[in-house]
């Protein structure tokens, strides 16, 4: 037997590759399937089942073009009801992948199809959960996503989650291994570890939502405190999930395609299509092509295309670095965003030698903020989220953070000048360009965020640590 977690960081998000004396399980599959085809055809082994725990509200699942691919069936919990050809497995119901047993454990609440894969070995030894979204490393799943589709609050969803947990995962022995489908960084919870393998004792010993003599409502009230809005794109990629999807490589052949920079214009014009501008903001801020957007590739890409991108079938043209074409329009294709239409042909570089128009974000130093700066007098956004500024803050900054931006952009005053800053320079460049893109020329970007300021003698507010923060 061998399991394999095979993690994706931008999305915090794990799949898991399983094989068994020639057959193979893959859970929670991403998009793109041609590396588990690889691995497939590597091993020599037959993908007899895939695996989802939930349908997926943060990524575009790659279950449906792996089915086609390998013939293997698609295994979803129970109350799933999929727009295509799947099995809904009962609590309970065992599936064999050569001399190991995969076991369904329904376990709703995140969800109300939710459900745990426990991994048994060949000997009747329980080995190891696959948790999905119903437990994760340090936290549980949020019980406010499915509050639509299954017509109930998020406390009566945490009140069934609670006892999910308690009746079927903690019931298992402390040396069950443990994992989830997402770590940290993922907005599918709110507190979760950079750890992302575990065991269920130390996650009884660790996990607050799992603390001994613990109650229902003080589970309800703990784990739906200080939960924030999810990001657009959810309920587009649950439906995606759900219903199907364009398959990748049409995305990809569609994306990969190089459009000329004297057409550029025109196409984008026609199709009202969004300029995405990809590169490093060290780059974008020097010059870009007015209008663009720049959501920095290096930086929590996907996850921040979704939240500030309000609808996945808005169409785009990429603007990357040179030779980071495909990977861009693969982690597009990762939270649904399929409507690419191509991608400028040289990048930025050939815009501006070709001498079309170009911009520019007025970004200073930390040291020169430092300098220039007069308190009382000088208005500051702070666009990190709630937690980083009230853990510490520039002194009668304002907290602004930049996954609402689409909500407080219209209570600026375009003629009142105020500096910008994020936690090191990715986000502000992302809010800098979205501010100039709807017109706004009133501030001032600083280069390297709070962690340059923090460094400086500009008044700051006494430092609390975010741990404290999260759990107050």
């Amino acid at each position: 037997m061998k399991i394999e977690q095979i993690y994706t960081g931008c999305l915090a998000q794990g799949a898991y590759y399983i094989t068994s004396n020639g057959e193979a399980a893959i859970i929670d599959p991403l998009r793109e399937i041609q590396p588990y085809l690889d691995r497939l055809e590597r091993d020599n082994v037959k993908l007899k089942y895939i695996f989802e725990t939930h349908f997926h509200a943060d990524f575009v699942s790659g279950h449906i073009d792996l089915s086609k691919e390998t013939q293997a069936p698609i295994v979803y919990g129970p109350n799933a009801a999929c727009e295509f050809d799947c099995i809904s497995a009962k609590d309970g119901q065992e599936f064999k992948i050569g001399k190991i047993t995969i076991k369904a454990l329904h376990t709703p609440g995140h969800t109300m199809e939710s459900t745990t894969y426990l991994l048994i070995e060949e000997n009747g030894k329980d080995h190891a959960i696959f948790s999905g979204d119903t437990l994760f490393i340090g936290d549980v799943g949020r019980p406010d996503l499915a509050q639509k589709a299954a017509e109930m609050t998020q406390d009566q969803l945490a009140g069934i989650l609670f006892h999910s947990l308690r009746d079927k995962i903690m019931t298992l022995a402390d040396d069950v291994i443990v994992y989830p489908a997402h770590g940290a960084g993922s907005a599918c919870g709110k507190n979760m570890s950079k750890e992302t393998v575990s065991t269920i004792g130390n996650q009884k010993a660790t996990n607050y939502a799992l603390r001994a003599n613990m109650t229902q409502a003080e589970f309800i009230e703990e784990v739906t405190d200080g939960l924030l809005p999810p990001p657009a794109y959810f309920s587009m990629n649950v439906a995606m999930n759900k219903q199907g999807y364009e398959s990748f490589e049409s995305v990809l052949h569609n994306g990969m395609k190089a459009i000329d920079v004297r057409e550029f214009e025109a196409v984008a014009e026609e199709t009202g299509a969004l300029i995405l501008d990809t590169r490093k903001s060290a780059d974008f801020y020097k010059g870009f092509i007015p209008q663009s957007i720049n959501i920095g590739i290096n930086g929590d890409f996907a996850p921040w295309v979704g939240t500030l991108v309000a609808d996945v079938k808005q169409p785009i043209i990429l603007v990357t670095e040179v030779g980071l074409e495909e990977e861009t329009v693969t982690r597009l294709s990762r939270v649904g965003f399929d409507s690419i239409i191509g991608h400028l042909d040289g990048g930025f570089e050939a815009w501006e030698k070709a001498g079309f128009e170009t911009d520019t974000v007025n970004r200073i130093s930390a040291e020169q903020f430092d300098s220039e700066f007069k308190i009382e007098e000088d208005k500051v956004i702070d666009i990190r989220k709630e937690t980083e500024y009230e853990a510490e803050h520039i002194e009668d900054a304002y907290s602004k953070p930049l996954a609402y931006i689409n909500d407080w952009v219209k209570d600026i005053d375009p003629n009142e000048h105020f500096y910008l800053h994020c936690a090191g320079g990715y986000r502000s460049m992302i809010a800098a360009s979205i501010l100039q893109a709807r017109g706004f020329r009133n501030f001032t970007e600083i280069e390297g965020g709070f962690g340059a300021i923090a460094k400086t003698s500009i008044p700051k507010s006494d430092f609390v640590c975010q741990s404290k923060i999260l759990k107050a």
